[in-house]
């Protein structure tokens, strides 16, 4: 690895957070830099509620599931840790979009995110965290867009009723005897 550069990268197991995993593999790879995989967790019922009754073994079992979460991550996007890459792995109990920025505090960090098409009420329900790190963050940002895929997927429904409908084919009719 040349000169420290590192590329943080937020991985969530989303189509978009595995696109962003991928972008940030080549860049590291385009740079000889480690790369920072995170996984932010918060404990089921919040940080309030895990500090005024902490369970140390409860603690140890979610960071086990985020570090899980994270190989879950590198299988689904590459069949595995790329033996090519220097790779941190970083599971870390915090919200992700100050975790991630707070992370990438070098000068030549890179912080990469995916970005994602939520309805209106998942961003109300839910902040958005690459809008978080674009906001705050102190080194450059690569916002990934969205797979095409998740784009297909996520149009609402009157677009769907206006995609051209294709013929059965042949061999799909049913045969009745």
């Amino acid at each position: 690895m040349a000169g420290g550069k590192r590329i943080i990268v937020g991985v969530s197991e989303s189509p978009a957070s595995l696109a962003a995993l991928r972008r940030a593999v080549a860049e590291a790879r385009r740079t000889d830099a480690l790369l920072v995989p995170v996984l932010a967790w918060i404990p089921p019922g919040g940080e309030r509620a895990y500090r005024s009754h902490p369970v140390p073994q409860l603690r140890s079992r979610w960071e086990q599931e985020a570090r899980r979460r994270l190989d879950t991550a590198f299988e689904q996007a590459f069949g595995g840790y790329p033996s090519d890459v220097d790779i941190h792995p970083l599971p870390v109990q915090y919200a992700a979009g100050p975790a991630l920025v707070q992370l990438a505090d070098q000068y030549d960090d890179v912080l990469v995110v995916g970005t994602g098409r939520r309805g209106r009420l998942r961003r109300l329900a839910h902040r958005s965290v690459s809008r978080y790190v674009l906001a705050h963050a102190s080194c450059p940002v690569i916002a990934v867009p969205p797979p095409e895929l998740m784009r297909e997927l996520s149009l609402p429904a009157r677009a769907l009723r206006k995609l051209p409908v294709m013929d059965t084919p042949q061999w799909a009719t049913p045969v009745r005897g």
